[in-house]
């Protein structure tokens, strides 16, 4: 019962920073300190939020950005993880792959958002793959720190009972790294959500990049902020679902 109450306490604990700020927000407004036609309350945003939520303009543009956000975040997560691996068990894959990501991983993936329009279309195809490109990179370089980083006794001693690949990447590699790969799946949904609502600013009709866009054009500011604190509601779920997914995958670490 008391390691109920503390789960508890903590999920509550979790949530004061968030709170605290709408508070302060909304009492520095109510106070006279700053324009509620360019910076709206957080009540003004909330009564903006349930208008589009009871119409289903929300439900829409939410559905079309985690479509994207999944399918690209799946495709460009797995390939990540088994080159990451692969890197710290083989030596050639290492050095293959290094000065490509090294090169490659600096430019901005917005950036590419032309060359795949051209190469995909204005469809979700352009920007899955741009997310699945943005997701690649800390994906792959976490992981291959993780595994990178595994104390060297399990590697003497895998060799020495003359444990097969299979075997040094299942019990060794993949268990090592799993705390980094998690780690690089934190960094990576976050990015796959920047990259994304840039790219709906422009090459969509439907999103929550585009409903913020749009409705910075008709000077709908507090739909505007509906919108941005739906990514922020959305990050936060993603949050909460990875960091139970790791006390899943991994009970034994340390909190």
């Amino acid at each position: 019962m008391s390691s109920a109450l503390e789960k508890l306490k903590a999920r509550s604990l979790y949530f004061i920073s968030p709170i605290g700020l709408l508070i302060v927000w909304q009492g520095l407004l109510m106070a006279g300190f700053g324009d509620r036609r360019f910076l709206p309350a957080p009540t003004d945003i909330v009564a903006s939020f349930i208008d589009i939520t009871l119409t289903g303009e929300l439900k829409d543009h939410v559905s079309a950005t985690l479509w994207r956000v999944f399918a690209g975040f799946f495709i460009g997560t797995l390939p990540a993880i088994c080159i990451g691996m692969m890197m710290a068990m083989f030596r050639p894959v290492r050095i293959f792959f290094d000065p490509l990501i090294s090169m490659l991983f600096p430019i901005p993936k917005i950036a590419l958002m032309p060359l795949l329009a051209l190469a995909f279309g204005f469809g979700d195809a352009s920007k899955i793959a741009l997310v699945a490109i943005g997701v690649f990179f800390p994906v792959v370089v976490n992981t291959f720190t993780g595994a990178a980083n595994i104390e060297k006794i399990y590697w003497d001693v895998a060799k020495n009972y003359g444990a097969s690949s299979w075997i040094v990447f299942s019990r060794i590699v993949l268990f090592g790294s799993l705390p980094m790969i998690f780690a690089g799946l934190r960094i990576g949904i976050a990015v796959a959500f920047i990259v994304l609502i840039a790219a709906e600013f422009v090459a969509t009709k439907l999103g929550i990049g585009f409903l913020i866009w749009n409705s910075w054009n008709l000077l709908q500011v507090d739909m505007m902020f509906a919108g941005i604190v739906t990514i922020g509601l959305l990050g936060l779920v993603f949050s909460l679902i990875l960091d139970g997914l790791e006390r899943l995958c991994i009970p034994w670490k340390s909190r």
